[in-house]
C-alpha cells in the first residue's frame, strides 16, 4: 500500500513539514490531500468539519493549493497572464487584476511585478509566483512540494522569510522536502512518515537531523566528505573554448567554455538554473552541435560524433530528468537496463537484442544497487524516484566508463539513496573515473569535488578549492553578488 492508516494533525498558522524517504508515502498523501488521487479509507477535515476531495478544483474550493516541484509556468507569458489561466473569472484578465496580483506580493512580501514575462526571471521569483498563484486562487492552506530543490542559500533564506510572512498572516504551510536542516529551521512540527505509515509527529527543537533521518530510514544522515586526493595527470576530457549561440540576436548560451577532467578527478559545477549547465551536458553528449569549440576524450576528437558513439566510447550519463530523459516509464525495469547501450553487452548477441542477458544483469543491479522493487518486469514508472535513480546509476556504471557526466545525480531522493549515490561516486573516483558534477546541491557539490567552477549567464567566472568555500560564498558567486572571484588554480 502507498498510504497505511496515516494520520496527523496540523496547527493553522503554522510550517508543518512532511519527511520521508522516497517510496515512503508522501507523494500520494499529497496528491489524496489535492485532490488528485482518492482514498480508500480514512477522513480529511478542515477547521472541524469534514471534506470530501474529489479533484483539485474541490481543494482549491475549501482553500488547499499546492506548488510541485517542477513549476507549472508559461515562460513566454506575463506573472499577469500565468497567475491569472484558468482563474479568469476571479477579477478578470486587465487591471483588477493587476491590482490584486500586487495586493497579495505587498502582503505577503513576494516582490512579484505583474507584467514582468516569467523568462526573464530567475528561480527564486518563480517559486514566489507559484505561491502567489495559488494565495490568488483564495489557499488557506499551501502545499510546497520540495520547494527549495533548485534554490541556492539566499534564496531559500528569502523564501523562508516569505513562509513566516505567510504563517504570520494566518496561513498553514505543509512543507515536503528532503533536506532536514531546512525543515529544522523553517517547521513549527514534523511528520515523519516511513513505507506508508505516520511513525511520528516531533518538534523541531527536540530532535537533529541524524535523530530525524534516523526516524525516516533506520540510518544516520550521510555527510559528503572528500577523501585524500586521487587526481592523476591523466586528462581524459578536454573542452576548449566552446560556444553556444543563442536564438535569434540573444546573447551565447554558451561562451568560450573551457574546461580539463583528468582520471580519478571529481570537477563539480555550481550555478542557478538556466546558466548553460544543461547545454554544456548537452553539447558534451553530442545532443547539441557547437557554434564553435572543440570536445576531447582523450586525445580523439569527438565534437561532431553522434550521442551513440559517445556513448559506446565511454562516457556515461545521468540525466538531470530522469523521467524526460533516462527512463522509458510504461516499460519494466530490464528494457530500462538497456537504453542507451542497445549495442553493447550484454544487452545484445551480434544484432539481436539478448533479452536473457538484460534481465540477468537487471538482477545483478538490482541486488547491487539496492533498487527496491517486487520485480524486474515491473513498469518504472511505478518505482520511487530513489530507486528510478539507482537503478539508472546501476546501468550507467555498469559499462565500465572512462567518464561519468552526471547532472543533479541526487535531486529528490532521500538521504539513504543520496548516501548510496555518494558512495558510488567515491568509489568511481578512486577507481580512476573522471566525473563531470553538475548539482543544485552545494553540500553535495563541496563534499564531493576536487575542485568547483562556478557557471553564470554561459561563462565560468570563478574556480573554488572545496575545502575552504562555503556554500554562502557558492551562492553569492552563483548569482553575480559575488565580486571578483579569487581563481585557485
Amino acid at each position: 500500500m502507498a498510504n497505511k492508516d496515516i494520520g496527523f494533525k496540523v496547527r493553522k498558522g503554522t510550517v508543518h513539514a512532511i519527511v520521508g524517504e522516497n517510496g515512503a508515502g508522501k507523494s500520494t498523501l499529497m496528491k489524496i490531500l489535492y485532490g488528485v488521487q482518492r482514498p480508500d479509507e480514512g477522513t480529511i477535515s478542515i477547521d472541524g468539519h469534514e471534506v470530501h476531495l474529489h479533484s483539485p478544483s474541490d481543494a482549491i474550493a475549501e482553500g488547499i493549493g499546492m506548488v510541485f516541484q517542477h513549476f507549472q509556468l508559461a515562460d513566454n507569458f506575463t506573472v499577469l497572464e500565468n497567475v491569472v489561466l484558468g482563474a479568469e473569472k476571479l477579477h478578470g484578465i486587465g487591471e483588477g487584476a493587476r491590482a490584486e496580483i500586487r495586493r497579495i506580493s505587498d502582503d505577503y512580501g513576494l516582490d512579484i511585478e505583474p507584467d514582468a514575462l516569467v523568462a526573464d526571471l530567475g528561480v527564486g521569483a518563480r517559486q514566489r509566483i507559484e505561491i502567489l498563484k495559488v494565495l490568488y486562487r483564495g489557499a488557506k492552506i499551501i502545499i510546497l512540494d520540495e520547494p527549495t530543490a533548485v534554490l541556492v542559500p539566499q534564496e531559500v533564506d528569502e523564501l523562508f522569510d516569505n513562509l513566516r510572512e505567510l504563517k504570520s498572516e494566518g496561513l498553514t504551510v505543509l512543507f515536503i522536502s528532503h533536506k532536514l536542516d531546512e525543515v529544522l529551521s523553517v517547521a513549527d512540527s514534523i511528520t515523519v512518515i516511513r513505507r506508508g505509515t505516520t511513525v511520528d509527529t516531533v518538534d523541531p527543537s527536540s530532535v537533529n537531523a541524524r535523530q530525524l533521518a534516523e526516524l525516516m530510514v533506520g540510518a544516520e544522515l550521510p555527510t559528503p566528505q572528500t577523501e585524500e586526493s586521487t587526481v592523476t595527470d591523466r586528462v581524459v576530457l578536454r573542452i576548449e573554448d566552446i560556444v553556444l549561440s543563442g536564438a535569434g540576436d540573444s546573447r551565447n548560451v554558451l561562451d568560450g567554455i573551457s574546461l580539463t577532467i583528468h582520471a580519478g578527478e571529481v570537477l563539480g559545477i555550481a550555478g542557478v538554473e538556466g546558466n548553460g549547465q544543461a547545454e554544456l551536458v548537452e553539447v558534451i553528449m553530442g545532443m547539441r552541435e557547437p557554434t564553435s569549440g572543440l570536445v576531447f576524450l582523450g586525445d580523439t576528437d569527438i565534437s561532431d560524433w553522434r550521442t551513440r558513439e559517445i556513448r559506446e566510447a565511454g562516457v556515461a550519463y545521468i540525466p538531470e530528468d530522469r523521467q524526460r530523459h533516462a527512463l522509458l516509464l510504461e516499460a519494466p525495469l530490464w528494457e530500462n537496463r538497456i537504453l542507451g547501450h542497445q549495442t553493447e553487452e550484454p544487452n545484445v548477441r551480434g544484432f539481436i537484442i539478448n533479452a536473457a542477458g538484460a534481465k540477468a544483469d537487471t538482477e545483478r543491479i538490482v541486488k547491487e544497487y539496492d533498487v527496491r522493487t517486487p520485480s524486474i518486469n515491473v513498469k518504472a514508472g511505478s518505482l520511487s524516484g530513489g530507486n528510478q535513480q539507482k537503478l539508472i546509476v546501476g546501468r550507467e556504471m555498469s559499462h565500465q566508463p572512462k567518464v561519468l557526466v552526471a547532472a543533479h545525480p541526487t535531486r529528490g531522493v532521500d538521504v539513504g539513496a543520496q548516501s548510496s549515490i555518494w558512495d558510488i561516486i567515491r568509489q568511481a573516483r578512486r577507481d580512476g573515473l573522471a566525473v563531470l558534477l553538475i548539482s543544485a546541491d552545494l553540500e553535495e557539490l563541496i563534499g564531493l569535488s576536487d575542485t568547483i567552477e562556478v557557471i553564470l549567464r554561459g561563462r565560468l567566472t570563478g574556480t573554488f578549492d572545496p575545502d575552504t568555500v562555503t556554500a554562502e560564498d557558492l551562492g553569492a558567486a552563483m548569482t553575480g553578488a559575488a565580486g571578483s572571484a579569487e581563481e585557485t588554480r
